[in-house]
């Protein structure tokens, strides 16, 4: 099995708030982070396909379609826009790294699927130099 990987990155505004709990609870558990007023992240995004490169093209995934695949059904949604407010597909989470790079990997998984020998492996998400989550199902999930 080969792993490829595609990095891309985007700008986007959040704010972390559960509208279940109370305005209190929220600012002692998200601090900063639950600014009414949002605050912004450039987040980078690494999408690793998994697979047998197939004997014609020596490819798992063809990497300009991996791109082109990323950028409509991530970047194209989700750059320079509010998660909480602006992407149909967040709707209702909330935007915590983990739950986005969940997201993300349900937005991705399909789509990959259709274009490649292999299938989606791990989205990471990178929200500052020092946070980061990987969701990796496969590695929990017999279905894959």
């Amino acid at each position: 099995m080969v792993l490829v990987r595609r990095k891309a990155h985007f700008n986007a505004a959040h704010r972390l708030h559960n509208p279940q709990k109370s305005d209190q609870w929220n600012k002692d558990i998200y601090g900063k982070c639950n600014h009414e007023h949002w605050h912004g992240h450039n987040y980078i995004i690494e999408v690793t396909v998994a697979g047998k490169p197939e004997e014609d093209t020596g490819y798992v995934i063809d990497l300009a379609v991996l791109k082109q695949i990323i950028h409509d059904h991530i970047i194209e949604k989700c750059d320079h826009k509010n998660l909480n407010l602006d992407v149909e597909f967040l709707e209702g989470i909330i935007p915590s790294t983990e739950n986005l790079v969940k997201a993300f990997f349900e937005e991705l998984k399909d789509p990959i699927a259709e274009a490649s020998s292999g299938f989606l492996y791990a989205v990471s998400l990178r929200e500052t130099e020092r946070n980061s989550a990987v969701y990796c199902p496969c590695l929990f999930d017999d279905e894959l």
